[in-house]
């Protein structure tokens, strides 16, 4: 049943620039395949009375709202070619969201992930030291973000990664202040350090505490990621990044925001000189008026709707509940929507 979505997943370009028209056909292609092979989702175009035959450009392919994905089962993957599948963080109360997996999903998730984490983080490639501010893989197997990290380490051959997190017992994740410290102060080489923006909160208010102001190596860089989600104080991105400078040493320009979810394969990076988000050539991004669905004008502010073509197993087109001011072919993220439900990796349960 999913031969030709993976056929399709093994088409897929995932270096280079993708021009419109040769995405335009491709997401045309990608939602005809969609519409036939996830049932769910076709239920979903039907009610809305859009077929593969009505949409003449991908910005009229049928989106799903993320919290859809509590709901239904948004996969062209049949229950019993299943091996994983990554939960939306929340509040323990909270249904979660479900993104399934099979071999041929997680190989095109990890091909994306790494190919954009490769390009925005680590260019030039440089021997690094990986601390990472999240519990181990095996303490969270249904974290998109975990698996994330843990492609990173296998990618970079880090034999001797840390991770500094554990699950208390709410099961939010905390920090083990002794195991980061001792992996931030020990070898002298570039260190690598990723973890959630609530995550760097809690290191940074310890470093402060203990009056302890780092030099890490030159070259040393740090992607945060997430929100606060009533897991630390909340600050400004730019105070957080003073702080990081601070207490960890590392250069401003080396310290990189990343954009993501666990109903989406592609993330988007601030990494250029105007720090605002960009995802890879693959998936397209707009800013949408929440009480009209028309697309926001350079500077208005809306919310980010994505086609990500690497989504070939589950839904191209998601809508999500996070604002974002449009800016150029990019946008920077404003936060989540009032009335959204609070999601967010320091709130993931195991």
């Amino acid at each position: 049943m999913t031969a030709q979505l993976s056929q399709f997943a093994a088409r897929l370009r995932l270096d280079g620039a993708l021009p419109h028209r040769e995405f335009n056909e491709r997401a045309l292609e990608l939602f005809g395949l969609q519409f036939e092979h996830n049932p769910a989702y076709r239920k979903i175009c039907e009610g809305r009375r859009r077929i593969p035959a009505s949409p003449g450009h991908w910005t009229q392919i049928p989106f799903v709202p993320t919290a859809a994905f509590k709901e239904w089962d948004l996969s062209g993957i049949p229950p019993e070619a299943r091996t994983g599948v990554f939960h939306s963080s929340g509040t323990t109360e909270q249904k979660p969201s479900r993104h399934f997996h099979s071999p041929d999903s997680l190989n095109l998730y990890e091909t994306a992930l790494w190919a954009s984490f490769r390009k925005n983080v680590i260019e030039p490639p440089v021997n690094y030291d990986l601390l990472v501010l999240t519990p181990p893989p095996e303490l969270v197997p249904h974290s998109s973000l975990v698996h994330m990290f843990k492609t990173i380490q296998r990618k970079l051959g880090a034999l001797e990664p840390v991770y500094a997190g554990d699950i208390a017992a709410d099961g939010a994740w905390v920090l083990d202040f002794a195991a980061a410290l001792a992996a931030l102060e020990n070898g002298s080489g570039p260190k690598l350090i990723l973890g959630t923006a609530f995550s760097f909160v809690h290191l940074l208010d310890f470093l402060a505490d203990k009056n302890r102001r780092l030099h890490l190596p030159a070259q040393s860089r740090v992607m945060e990621t997430g929100g606060y989600k009533n897991r630390s104080r909340t600050m400004p991105k730019a105070a957080l990044h003073s702080l990081i400078t601070r207490h960890l040493g590392v250069l401003r320009e080396n310290i990189i925001c990343e954009y993501g979810m666990s109903e989406l394969s592609s993330q988007a990076y601030d990494s250029n000189p105007e720090r605002h988000f960009h995802f890879p050539s693959w998936t397209r991004a707009q800013i949408i008026s929440p009480e009209t669905g028309a697309e926001m004008a350079d500077g208005e502010t809306g919310l980010i709707r994505i086609f990500d073509l690497a989504n070939v197993f589950s839904v191209a087109a998601i809508q999500t509940e996070d604002l974002a001011v449009r800016r150029g072919d990019g946008f920077e993220l404003l936060g989540r929507a009032a009335l959204a439900e609070p999601r967010g990796c320091s709130l993931m349960t195991a």
